[in-house]
């Protein structure tokens, strides 16, 4: 197809239409010298003329050759594009009027935004069957079952009726008490398994009623805090009329630089701070990320939304600003915020003495890492080391570090490890000087219970430290179980999880910090 015409009136003089109409419905704007009119010029006597004249005559030659070829390759890219764009149109059309029947035969009681919303989905799914009027549950306690037979619509003049078996989708358990019941939100689409929409999109949370109760935990030993909590307080106090929890060392303070805090509210023992989650509505964090690991060691259970506001040495996990305090909690408290979710590690020391794995020490929760190490003997560690009862590998250097991914920017990365984003779920498995060349950090999912034990050869025992404190002893024959809590720490975001995170690591670590490369250098040629 030619792409643009060349007319010729009674004169003989040419005109050149500026634009025509394609074939497949495109318009071409091109208009230039065509070819056939540079051919009739060029084969006119030329008489007289320079080696200029030849030269220019050559060179208009091959523009009108080039001209032919973007004109016939543009039109043929508009023909193909509508080509196209009528294929998208029809498999849209098509996957349409399939949802449609879906929808229409299989129609889900509970929404799955709210099913995520409510972090884990405790109660079964029940689903309609339009076909025969009876509703089934779709899920055990631990198990996800697919609607009885799955069929796609009514069938078409060229298919036939498709009908496919019931399946069941279930976390494997180990006993009664394990306490590793799971559930998930899984679409069945025509028997295609997809998996929902988990931690791929940012969480973000909206209050349905205004906060009453916030507890502010500081950082001890430091007069700008202190100070900077006093206002803090007085601030909740007299324009968001809120009830305030501290811990009683800051009520202490408090109270004695002025009467005017008598309204603060404190505990007394342990058992009144395991009930203060059903209390708090908003905990505030004044100091470094250890302030934030003190605040996570409080809640044996589920925790509030905590608020870290830096005024530490290190900020992984605080990226509010305590200059603007004031916008920062004018903000949060209306909501919505962002937040992350940090996962932490569910750990138990099983001894040999024990009768069975269920017979265990008082559980401890770690929001970085559970460290086993060499201790100060002058041995190397001998650690066997288990996945879901299957063996992993023998450790033998100076320990290991079994780490959540907020607490990949802590000692695993120290030990090798690699940075992961903190809502990614997962547990970091990473050796601490492996005698070994080819002992590779790992990453290992969420659902695994770990079990690290000291074998009965071992030279000598073990230790173990939950997020650098509460250091206990493994002797030969004990062990220690890990698995994923499951009561997260949620974390306010100062922009979102994501860019809070590249922050941390760009302004903490100086993460791939180094000079540009000069311009001006040697290129290749």
């Amino acid at each position: 197809m030619a792409p643009h015409k060349l007319n010729s009136n009674s004169s003989g003089n040419s005109s050149v239409s500026a634009c025509s109409q394609a074939d497949n419905g495109f318009i071409s704007s091109f208009s230039l010298f065509p070819e056939k009119a540079v051919q009739e010029l060029l084969q006119s006597p030329v008489q007289g003329s320079d080696d200029h004249l030849i030269e220019f005559s050559e060179s208009l030659r091959t523009v009108a050759k080039a001209l032919r070829k973007v004109a016939e390759g543009k039109a043929s890219a508009q023909a193909e594009a509508a080509e196209w764009k009528r294929k998208y149109e029809l498999e849209r059309t098509r996957n349409l009027q399939f949802e449609d029947r879906g929808k229409s035969s299989l129609e889900p009681c509970a929404d799955l935004d709210d099913l995520k919303t409510n972090n884990i989905a405790k109660q079964p799914t029940i689903y309609n069957n339009a076909a025969n009027g009876l509703s089934e549950e779709c899920c055990s306690s631990n198990g996800i079952c697919s609607h009885e037979v799955l069929r796609d619509g009514k069938p078409d003049s060229d298919s036939k009726m498709v009908k496919k078996a019931s399946f069941k989708l279930q976390w494997c358990c180990k006993g009664e008490k394990s306490h590793q019941h799971k559930h998930d939100v899984v679409s069945f689409e025509r028997g295609n398994i997809t998996t929902a929409e988990r931690s791929s999109k940012q969480i973000s949370l909206k209050w349905e009623s205004s906060p009453q109760t916030v507890l502010i935990l500081t950082k001890p030993n430091s007069i700008s805090v202190q100070i900077l909590c006093a206002d803090m307080v007085r601030w909740l106090r007299q324009h968001k009329k809120l009830q305030i929890y501290v811990e009683p060392r800051v009520k202490v303070d408090l109270l004695t630089e002025s009467s005017y805090f008598n309204f603060i509210e404190t505990w007394s023992d342990d058992k009144e701070i395991l009930m203060l989650h059903t209390k708090v509505d908003l905990v505030i964090t004044l100091g470094g990320d250890g302030t934030v690991l003190w605040t996570a060691s409080m809640f044996k259970g589920p925790v509030p939304p905590i608020v870290p506001f830096s005024l530490g040495s290190l900020g992984f996990m605080t990226p509010f600003y305590s200059e603007n305090y004031k916008e920062c909690l004018e903000s949060i408290l209306k909501g919505p915020i962002s937040i992350t979710l940090r996962h932490r590690l569910l750990c138990h020391v099983v001894r040999d003495a024990a009768k069975d794995e269920f017979e265990t020490e008082e559980p401890i929760l770690v929001l970085n890492e559970v460290t086993i190490d060499r201790g100060i003997s002058s041995y190397l560690t001998n650690l066997e080391c288990y996945c879901d009862n299957s063996f992993v590998t023998c450790v033998q250097g100076d320990g290991l570090i079994l780490s959540t991914t907020s607490g990949s920017t802590a000692y695993s990365l120290a030990a090798g490890g690699s940075m992961v984003h903190p809502q990614v779920p997962g547990i970091l498995f990473t050796p601490i000087c492996p005698h070994s060349l080819s002992f590779r950090p790992l990453i290992l999912p969420e659902h695994v219970t770990l079990r690290v034990q000291v074998p009965f050869n071992s030279r000598s025992p073990a230790w173990a430290s939950f997020d650098g404190k509460d250091r206990k002893q493994l002797a030969p024959g004990d062990a220690l179980v890990c698995s994923m809590a499951p009561w997260p720490v949620p974390t306010a975001c100062l922009v979102d999880s994501t860019n809070d995170f590249l922050r941390s690591i760009h302004e903490g670590l100086h993460w791939n910090l180094r000079k540009t490369q000069s311009s001006d250098g040697p290129r290749e040629s």
